[in-house]
């Protein structure tokens, strides 16, 4: 139950261990103190000599007061020790996902990280505080209970020591079945945070779709699954505790048995007899102890095994290239990809980006616009073919490159919760008050701000508190703060008001004029004014050209742009006859 590599990661948190250990020893040592000195006054009592009550009763004082302080010492390592923990793992686990970068979520989901986060090192919290200490204390206790009782009766102190092991081997007994156990409950129990999570973001589309009942009736099944299975975690744990109660007060009693059956044959006196009696418990109740915390340390390697699962996950190899603002071009050539190697979603693309102008990608939905773009971003990793940026293939160029040079905005742009300046900070932290402002001139959300608290306007979580235009504009706000040479628009105008599209669509021919931009679009009214346009078709480049020519040689962007023309025809149709 000792996992070196995962105390070697907390190396500071070791000394609170060993520290809690000391103090717990130093109030078993003035316990024993403290139960000789009532033996032998009662055997001093008994025999009628003189027997002082008064310094009896000073060293009882005295090793109470010592256990007060050094249990309430052993308390507050145990805290340091957990505090310790608690701060190195989440910051390992927060380096590590930076280490995978913007991909991560390629490899792990964002529930189970943050189930590993929380729940899983709150677990190796208390493994750290409370079973750690106690596992190396109850090794401590019996072998000095031993010392201490062995010159009175080393029959009765043999038989002692001999039963405690008792315990632990009761315990490995059942640690191969509970580690399977407890493996299966973290399983279930990340499934089921999978799940609710999923459910929970897609509530909105569940009901629309009237699909509710049935999700609800899933979730019922999986937490049915979990409830079971946390039931026999609880079972396991009370019979394991049962079967060590059987043990330790069994070889109490059978240590009284010996101690009175020698006191009654003379071989020991009643000060013995007394000091075997008294202290028989103390050598079990540690390791008895220990034992409940048996389900603490199985829970705390089962998150430990999650833990190292994700640090351990393969981290893409680093890379020195660098994107050269001078030259940020982009070319895709014979550019494949497959989110599963029997579905490949592009099918040899080949696009050209020049160093400034506004490109457009355009297609139906599922063409592959999206995944296309987190490629170009580095998000998604893994294409065949080519990728370069500035003749540089894009794999080479280390990720903290990319993001510098790369901004991407989307349909759905996170917002923090927050103020706005903390917001916009993200992207140049740096930036005064004025700067802050010019922005928010440019996107027209200044005049709204300044009706508020202005910079230190609060956003709920998710920016809930502003409408989706607003949204979208405070989050093109932050992209020109960034100020990169290479901006990728995807779908940035979806699902918002006619005029937040419209204060977009010409802050995106601004930027084109000095930036190298791209422009992912369902509606094609957008990109009619773009230098060249991409039409996308199942992950085939199926034109390429202005939006005149592709109207005249596209079949595929003629189809899209009538369906859409009589859609909106249609529409404002029916707004008149409103």
């Amino acid at each position: 139950m000792i996992n070196k590599r995962l105390i070697g990661m907390v190396s500071d948190s070791k000394k609170e261990v060993f520290r809690n250990v000391a103090f717990q020893w130093a109030a078993l040592a003035a316990n024993i103190a403290m139960i000789l000195a009532i033996a032998r006054f009662l055997a001093l009592l008994a025999a009628g000599q003189p027997a002082s009550l008064g310094v009896t009763l000073l060293v009882a004082f005295a090793a109470a007061v010592i256990r007060f302080f050094c249990a309430r010492q052993a308390t507050l390592c145990g805290y340091r020790a957990s505090r310790g923990v608690k701060q190195t793992l989440r910051r390992t686990i927060f380096e590590k996902l930076l280490r995978l970068g913007p991909g991560y979520s390629a490899q792990v989901s964002t529930s189970e990280i943050v189930q590993v986060t929380v729940e899983g090192v709150e677990q190796l919290e208390t493994y750290f505080s409370s079973y750690l200490p106690q596992f190396f204390y109850s090794m401590l206790a019996p072998v000095t209970l031993f010392c201490v009782l062995a010159p009175i009766s080393l029959k009765a102190a043999l038989i002692l020591l001999v039963c405690v092991p008792l315990i632990p081997v009761s315990i490995a007994l059942v640690q191969t079945f509970a580690k399977k156990l407890l493996a299966r409950y973290w399983g279930q129990y990340t499934a089921l945070g999978d799940s609710f999570l999923e459910n929970l973001q897609g509530l909105t589309t569940l009901k629309i779709y009237q699909s509710d009942a049935e999700k609800h009736r899933q979730m019922n099944e999986e937490a049915e699954r979990f409830r079971r299975i946390t039931m026999k975690v609880l079972t396991m744990q009370l019979n394991s505790i049962t079967i060590m109660d059987l043990v330790a007060y069994g070889g109490a009693a059978l240590g009284i048995i010996v101690a009175a059956s020698q006191f009654a044959a003379g071989t020991i006196g009643l000060f013995g007899c007394f000091a075997i009696v008294m202290l028989s418990a103390e050598f079990f109740l540690p390791m008895r102890l220990l034992g409940s915390y048996f389900h603490i340390a199985m829970n705390g390697m089962a998150a430990s095994d999650k833990i190292f699962k994700l640090l351990d996950l393969p981290e893409p190899a680093p890379q020195a290239g660098r994107i050269d603002p001078s030259d940020c071009s982009i070319r895709c050539t014979g550019l494949r990809f497959g989110y599963e190697p029997e579905r490949e979603i592009l099918h040899g693309v080949d696009i050209q980006l020049p160093q400034t102008g506004l490109v457009a990608l355009v297609g139906a939905s599922g063409c592959g616009k999206s995944t296309l773009a987190g490629l170009l971003s580095g998000r998604i990793s893994g294409y065949e073919g080519s990728i370069t940026i500035g003749g540089q293939e894009l794999s080479r160029i280390s990720a903290a490159s990319l993001m510098e040079s790369i901004t991407t905005v989307g349909f759905s742009a996170r917002l923090f919760k927050g103020t706005v300046r903390e917001n916009l900070l993200l992207a140049a932290p740096g930036a005064s008050d004025s700067q802050l402002w010019r922005v928010l001139e440019q996107v027209k959300l200044a005049d709204f701000l300044r009706s508020q608290q202005g910079l230190d306007t609060l956003l709920a979580e998710k920016a809930a508190n502003l409408s989706g235009g607003q949204c979208q504009r405070l989050a093109l706000a932050r992209a020109l703060l960034h100020d990169s040479p290479i901006y990728i628009f995807d779908e940035a105008t979806s699902n918002i008001d006619v005029e937040s599209e419209n204060h977009i669509m010409a802050l995106v021919h601004q930027l084109a004029q000095t930036k190298c931009v791209l422009l992912i679009s369902h509606r094609l009214a957008n990109v009619t004014a773009a230098g060249r346009i991409y039409a996308l078709d199942k992950g085939n480049v199926a034109g390429c050209g202005t939006h005149g020519q592709l109207l005249e040689h596209c079949p595929a962007y003629r189809e899209l742009w009538d369906s859409q023309q009589a859609l909106e025809h249609y529409n404002a149709k029916e707004e008149v006859f409103a």
